[in-house]
């Protein structure tokens, strides 16, 4: 009975959900009704449960495509052109989406050509002297992660294929590095002034200067912030609790995988002997100089404009493409120099490569169909009359952005989306506030707050979805089997929002970011004690 009681559990919630669901709007009127987050919530539960990915997040887009049908009267075929042309085809011909994929390919690649070449082994031997514990090594990663704050794909995919030879030397289980790996994804990327989330928030709010209202909102994102610190703490503590505790208590065991991972081969073996630590290090540093070099080449960087402006117009998926093939070619140019590989070897790793990064395209190909079906169903429009109606309450509109934010980036697997819905919301409430900043020049306190909230919620849902592009990429560098991924860092995640919470309530009554922040920071040091004396547990050295 116990092992059906969590399906059964879902089943009676979908069953509920559509009540509801036909209790506010006919399936004929399901467009920019609550029934355009039944496809995200089934897939979402399904995947929770089942523990096969590929398959639910299939069936979230049959349900969406079959909603969506329903909705314009336009039968099977409209169904199928939903799914198929709208959603596959649409997102696998969209040139931002193909761009990412062939980042995600050349990636690959250079990780294949790291491995064959000796450098990701000596670079784990070079390691394994100067990390101790597996404390050292989860700190270690934590680090790396901050260091590449640039673009949250680019960071994920790099910090995984550096950190993995050593995370696995000190038996950190996969899915305890691929939480290091997401918390220090978006968390960074969404506080530094310098990279692609920088370049997306500057852009939603007209009339006033994109980059210093970014700074501004850093205080207040509480969400990123504690996300950091609780990082710290457990990996300092080498504490854990939930299910990241069995995982963990697992690889202490031999186990990093806990559920046999049935996705991700075992990494490329060195060809060679004659690996060194540099074989590791240049190619990191190549590809992180090109990356950076592709990325403000699209924002026009070389044809006179500045570096924040470039980096902020910049096409990241683009110039990251750009960058990762540029970097690819120098790379090989490196590699057969040094004569640790030959031509032949690097031209045998671009197919080793690819072949590593389908289970992660397959994926990424579905979510962004299932959100394709979401927006097909607009989605949007429903949340954004939700909190329309809730902005009388100003008080408490920081935490009900909070947390409506959430629920909008988990169900879609968007933050850039779900910033993109809801700060225009903001902008409009406090519309008259922000006509004075042009002549001011000072950004009245709650719409910072506000906007931080909306930024925060957004992050924390993209943490915590299984259709989320970070998410999945994380799960990837981490060569972690995804759901395994989502199911630990869910508690992790859900701990810092439920403080974050607090937090923004309590900024609703007192608009100063030194109490708001203080008061939050102490919280979460709280809760983390408190976890640590009696629901945490230590794992051995």
């Amino acid at each position: 009975m116990k092992k059906h009681l969590s399906k059964i559990i879902f089943a009676v919630i979908i069953a509920v959900f559509i009540i509801f669901c036909f209790i506010q709007a006919p399936v004929s009127e399901a467009v920019g009704s609550l029934w355009a987050l039944l496809p995200p919530i089934i897939a979402i539960g399904l995947a929770l449960i089942t523990k096969e990915v590929y398959s639910s997040l299939f069936v979230g887009i049959i349900t969406g495509g079959v909603v969506y049908a329903a909705a314009s009267s336009s039968g099977f075929s409209g169904m199928f052109t939903a799914v198929v042309q709208d959603g596959l085809i649409a997102n696998l011909s969209d040139s931002y989406n193909v761009g990412i994929l062939i980042f995600l390919v050349i990636l690959g690649i250079i990780v294949v050509l790291m491995n064959k070449a000796g450098g990701s082994r000596a670079y784990g031997e070079w390691a394994a002297k100067h990390i101790k514990s597996r404390a050292g090594a989860s700190i270690a990663t934590f680090f790396l992660g901050v260091l590449i704050f640039v673009d949250d794909y680019f960071n994920c995919l790099t910090v995984g294929s550096v950190m993995r030879p050593i995370t696995d030397k000190h038996k950190v289980s996969r899915s305890k590095l691929a939480y290091l790996i997401d918390s220090t994804a978006a968390p960074i990327c969404i506080i530094a002034p310098i990279s692609s989330w920088a370049a997306a928030v500057s852009g939603t709010v007209d009339g006033v200067n994109g980059i210093r209202l970014f700074i501004s909102t850093i205080p207040y994102n509480l969400y990123a912030l504690l996300t950091l610190i609780m990082v710290i703490f457990i990996a300092v503590a080498n504490i854990d609790y939930g299910p990241m505790k069995t995982h963990e208590s697992n690889a202490h065991n031999g186990d990093l995988f806990t559920t046999r991972n049935k996705i991700y081969e075992e990494s490329e073996e060195p060809i060679t002997s004659k690996g060194k630590v540099i074989d590791l290090i240049l190619p990191v540093v190549i590809l992180i100089a090109s990356c950076v070099a592709g990325m403000i080449y699209t924002g026009g960087f070389f044809s006179g404009t500045d570096f924040i402006t470039a980096f902020a117009d910049c096409d990241a998926a683009y110039g990251l493409s750009l960058g990762s093939l540029g970097a690819l070619l120098v790379i090989i140019a490196y590699f057969i120099c040094r004569r640790v590989l030959t031509f032949s070897d690097c031209m045998d790793s671009i197919a080793l490569g690819f072949k590593q990064m389908v289970p992660a395209i397959l994926i990424l190909t579905f979510a962004w169909t299932l959100k394709t079906m979401t927006n097909l169903l607009d989605a949007g429009t429903f949340v954004s009359g939700i909190v329309e109606s809730a902005t009388a309450i100003q008080i408490l509109l920081p935490l009900i952005l909070f947390v409506v934010a959430i629920g909008l980036s988990f169900a879609t697997g968007t933050s850039w989306g779900t910033f993109g819905i809801l700060i225009p919301i903001v902008t409009s409430v406090f519309e008259k506030d922000l006509l004075n900043v042009s002549s001011t020049g000072d950004i009245p306190a709650m719409v910072i707050i506000c906007i931080s909230a909306c930024l925060a919620g957004a992050v924390c849902g993209d943490h915590c979805s299984p259709i989320s592009d970070t998410t999945i990429m994380a799960s990837t560098g981490a060569q972690c089997d995804h759901v395994n991924h989502v199911s630990t860092q869910l508690p992790y995640a859900l701990t810092v929002a439920a403080v974050s919470a607090v937090g923004y309530l309590i900024s609703g009554f007192v608009q100063n970011v030194f109490a708001v922040l203080g008061i939050s920071i102490a919280l979460m040091l709280a809760v983390l004690f408190t976890i640590k004396l009696f629901g945490g547990k230590k794992q051995a050295e």
